[in-house]
């Protein structure tokens, strides 16, 4: 059962600007340059069996996301693993969710930014299966979202930055109320794009597509399955998709650190089956992130 309990007053504790801090005291002012302007980045990664998968990966990431909005974190990616690390074992977890923050503070207020001092917190939670078990055996069902992946000229798209997740938060409100599980949402061009948080994949002929991911991010769990699928033999082929092509494509399924590798029945009027190569590939990232696959 989901753990419903507000998130600001948990047990446990949190890596806070290099020192561990009791969950409830991890706080920012109100003016935090962050919650104003949206000068927030952020790492999702998982923990499995006492290891967090791909970990270097996730660091290099957060720092780069930082720098493309403009400011440096302090901690180097062997500093923030080490951390993250800490974390996971002060928390006690084998499995679980972890969160790395990064933002600007409260220094200076208004849209300029240069006073102001970078912070990271990292939080680490139990989380399990992100749709549910049961979206694993049937499927999900997607609404089209009216809101559209920005074009990259119009925002740093290559980061993982807070601002960028309002228009997925407004399109995954939107599918609940209609009685989706998520949206599939298309780019400024009306090619489609991915999910509110998870990369698409398509399969036809026994080959993978997917969209090229040049206005939204190349997940870490995205290109973790495109090595899984060649090691195994089967094409997979990055390309722009409109959405008429979707009713030509056999099964469809969404990846990322929360959602793992989850299959998709449905998107808007297409239908798809749950077949056996999403199953394997389900798989094999399940078989490599327990430990049961070399690294990929």
């Amino acid at each position: 059962m989901t753990d419903q309990r507000s998130f600001d007053d948990r047990d446990g504790w949190i890596w806070f600007d290099g020192k561990l801090v009791p969950w409830r005291e991890a706080n920012v002012h109100v003016l935090t340059h962050a919650l104003h302007y949206a000068s927030a980045v952020f790492e999702g990664q998982r923990i499995y069996s006492g290891e967090i998968f791909k970990l270097s990966e996730h660091s290099t990431r957060l720092r780069k996301s930082a720098s493309l909005l403009g400011f440096e974190l302090p901690w180097t990616v062997e500093e923030l693993d080490a951390a993250c690390i800490e974390v996971m074992k002060a928390n006690g977890l084998e499995d679980g969710y972890m969160r790395p923050l990064a933002w600007r503070g409260s220094e200076q207020m208004g849209v300029a930014a240069q006073r102001t001092k970078p912070h990271v917190a990292i939080t680490a939670w139990e989380w399990g299966t992100y749709f549910g078990h049961e979206a694993i055996e049937s499927g999900l069902r997607l609404d089209i979202s009216p809101w559209r992946r920005p074009a990259p000229y119009t925002a740093p798209t290559e980061s993982k930055a807070a601002g960028l997740y309002m228009i997925c938060t407004l399109a995954k409100h939107r599918a609940d109320d209609r009685g989706y599980n998520d949206a599939l949402m298309l780019d400024w061009r009306g090619q489609v794009a991915e999910a509110t948080g998870a990369n698409a994949f398509f399969v036809k002929d026994g080959a993978l597509h997917t969209p090229v991911p040049d206005c939204f991010l190349d997940g870490i769990t995205r290109r973790t399955v495109m090595d899984l699928a060649r090691r195994r033999g089967i094409e997979v082929i990055e390309r722009k998709i409109w959405p008429e092509e979707l009713e030509s494509f056999e099964q469809f399924f969404l990846t990322g650190s929360a959602a793992e590798v989850t299959p998709v029945q449905s998107a808007g009027p297409w239908n798809f089956e749950v077949g056996d190569l999403t199953r394997q590939l389900r798989k094999d990232y399940l078989d490599l992130v327990h430990r049961r696959l070399p690294n990929a």
